[in-house]
């Protein structure tokens, strides 16, 4: 879905009462979410913070899981995979999900990430080298606190 004006203008009926106000912007639909996006030359705007929890519930089940493995309640990723009533294959990439620089994790758990980032684009295989995820994952939008 795509609606755009020419140009910002502002009306006033003669009796004063009713204000038009016609703004430039473009809606488009991306990952089932409408997003709006403003004319090119214009200053952009960014929206609060918004954390997506489906990101934050594969960090922390990542975190989780890992704990439960070190803590010695379960003995092999196998087991803990049956527990869950998870693919041993899935428990394993979301176990990944640990290894992750620091910055991307707490942009994820702020709402600091790219709106683009999808679960799926963290379980792709990934350098351990943070430097080269965060070029993988934001283009270098992350810069070190």
């Amino acid at each position: 879905m795509t609606a755009a004006s020419p140009a910002a203008k502002t009306n006033i009926t003669n009796a004063g009462c009713t204000v038009t106000v016609h703004i430039p912007v473009t809606f488009r639909q991306r990952a089932g979410r409408k997003q709006i996006l403003t004319p090119s030359g214009s200053a952009p705007w960014s929206p609060a913070p918004r954390v997506d929890t489906a990101l934050l519930k594969a960090i922390v089940r990542a975190y989780r899981w890992r704990e439960m493995l070190e803590s010695g309640k379960y003995s092999c990723a196998a087991d803990l995979a049956k527990a869950e009533k998870v693919n041993a294959s899935y428990l394993s990439r979301i176990l990944r999900l640990t290894l992750l620089a620091p910055e991307i994790v707490d942009a994820i758990t702020s709402g600091q990430q790219p709106s683009t980032l999808q679960v799926d684009d963290l379980l792709k295989s990934l350098p351990v080298r943070w430097q080269q995820q965060k070029s993988i994952l934001y283009g270098q939008q992350i810069t070190a606190r």
